[in-house]
């Protein structure tokens, strides 16, 4: 089930909603809210209900002994055995049919190859866990003694298969007693509908043109299509493969940013506040500032569980550099079990060096130009991400030069561009902080009188209302409407 679907819109999310505003108190809201995340959750994988809640027991269980047991070596022991069960269970599902593939590739081994499905959202919802015990184990969280609270905070059907990746410490308090007012329902509601509209009508409309002119993500993660997959990127004319990662650039931030607007909004509807997870990355001036601004969650999870544990920037440039190595290799392979993801966190790694040394005081003298070097470097970044097969990735980059014996251009891309003109520049708008900007102005009119004030209200209702009935009819018969971060 996914947030854009009209079941979800118009029957699941309500029927949450009616039930959870019925309930008086905290107890009986989480209850509610835990057997609907449940359900949500089963609704494609039901088996794999089994192991999140496995998860969440195996971390409950071991955080009431980290922290029973402050102080001695038991805690400390603790904590590695419910990381080593977390990421131990995360290796062999996201990653145990690789590890086998490529130990046959080096071994040169024909033994046959077990392919293990990815549950959905594990990569997210591990991460949270592990953040939870170790806040226990850091003393800044205590341990919770009610396992269905841990099992609701892991499973909450807003962010549990897509993130934003949220901690336990920021919604602790939230989980044991929230509040419920208008205002936080009326903001809730208008976030929701935003990310629904750029969801919906900008997204999906994204997607299609990008799979038209490149490949769909299926297609070219399928091993057994390679060779085909190979030939038609040889063909396809640089225009195209350009216009096609324009567009997958967008669609990717807009698909991603649209599932944390309806995630947090809808935290907002029950009472739940999760943080910011985009902060218009596009607009960044750096690779530095764009990583703080894409993806929060989960730059500041590798920056505080990982990056500083290692020493951070406190032993010396050559002992940072080499911890940013190793958290951009993991970055990099969180997000996929092929080594093109880890290709293009080194690629990452790689930048952030470069600006560290000498070129970040350099980029700070000319806002334009550091725009535009980070769009590139980032441009060529999602090229690295989108093509998990490395040959099928060597072919798309020489074909944007031309070096495929492919042309320029061809009328069916000069067509493709002419007639969705008006998507990207729709499209590139909603990239920038035009809804702050909307925001503020609607505030500041509220404030000069009466009638500002109503039609400032007349607005603000109206926008929901507007973005929900074209939403509607968008989704309505359209059976493109995929989120890209489910696969990881």
């Amino acid at each position: 089930m996914v947030f854009s679907s009209l079941f979800f819109v118009f029957a699941f999310l309500p029927l949450n909603l009616a039930l959870y505003y019925y309930a008086k108190s905290t107890s009986a809201r989480n209850a509610i809210m835990l057997v609907f995340s449940l359900i949500f959750y089963a609704w494609g994988e039901p088996k794999y209900v089994l192991l999140l809640v496995a998860m969440s027991f195996i971390d409950w269980l071991f955080s009431l002994v980290v922290e029973k047991g402050r102080g001695q070596a038991i805690s400390k022991l603790a904590l590695i055995a419910a990381c080593a069960a977390d990421l131990g269970l995360l290796g062999v599902f996201k990653y145990g049919t690789f590890f086998q593939e490529n130990f046959n590739a080096i071994t040169g081994s024909d033994s046959v190859v077990t392919q293990i499905a990815l549950p959905i959202g594990i990569s997210f919802y591990t991460f949270q866990l592990l953040t939870y015990v170790v806040d226990v184990y850091r003393g800044d969280v205590k341990a919770e003694k009610n396992f269905f609270n841990v099992l609701l905070y892991a499973n909450l059907f807003h962010q549990c298969v897509a993130g934003p990746i949220v901690r336990y410490k920021d919604i602790a308090s939230e989980i044991r007693h929230r509040t419920i007012n208008v205002n936080g329902i009326g903001r809730g509601i208008i976030r929701f509908s935003a990310g629904l509209g750029k969801k919906a009508l900008l997204a999906n409309s994204c997607g299609a043109v990008a799979d038209k002119l490149l490949l769909t993500d299926a297609a070219a993660s399928d091993l057994s299509l390679l060779s085909e997959n190979i030939k038609i990127m040889s063909s396809r004319p640089a225009l195209a493969i350009w216009l096609g990662m324009l567009f997958y650039m967008l669609q990717i931030y807009l698909d991603f940013s649209a599932y944390s607007d309806m995630a947090i909004g809808m935290g907002q509807m029950v009472g739940f506040h999760y943080k910011e997870n985009f902060d218009y990355p596009y607009c960044s001036r750096s690779i530095t500032e764009f990583w703080r601004r894409w993806h929060i969650s989960l730059g500041s999870f590798f920056r505080d569980y990982v990056y500083i544990p290692l020493g951070g920037n406190r032993k010396g440039m050559a002992r940072t550099i080499f911890n940013l190595l190793i958290t951009w290799m993991l970055t990099g392979f969180w997000h996929g079990a092929s080594w093109n993801y880890v290709l293009w966190g080194l690629y990452y790694f790689v930048f952030l060096v470069i600006e560290k040394l000498f070129l970040g005081e350099k980029l700070k003298k000319s806002p334009v130009l550091s725009n535009i070097y980070t769009l590139a470097v980032v441009f060529f970044g999602w090229v690295l991400f989108k093509f998990e097969r490395l040959p099928l990735l060597v072919t798309a980059l020489k074909g944007m030069f031309c070096l495929n014996a492919n042309s320029i251009s061809n009328y069916e891309a000069g067509i493709m561009l002419k007639s969705n003109i008006f998507l990207l520049i729709v499209a590139c708008i909603a990239c920038l902080p035009v809804a702050k900007y909307a925001k503020k102005f609607l505030a500041a009119l509220a404030m000069k009188g009466k009638a500002s004030e109503k039609v400032s209200w007349v607005i603000t209702a109206a926008y929901p209302c507007l973005m929900l009935l074209i939403s509607t009819a968008a989704l309505v018969g359209n059976s493109y409407n995929p989120f890209l971060y489910f696969q990881f």
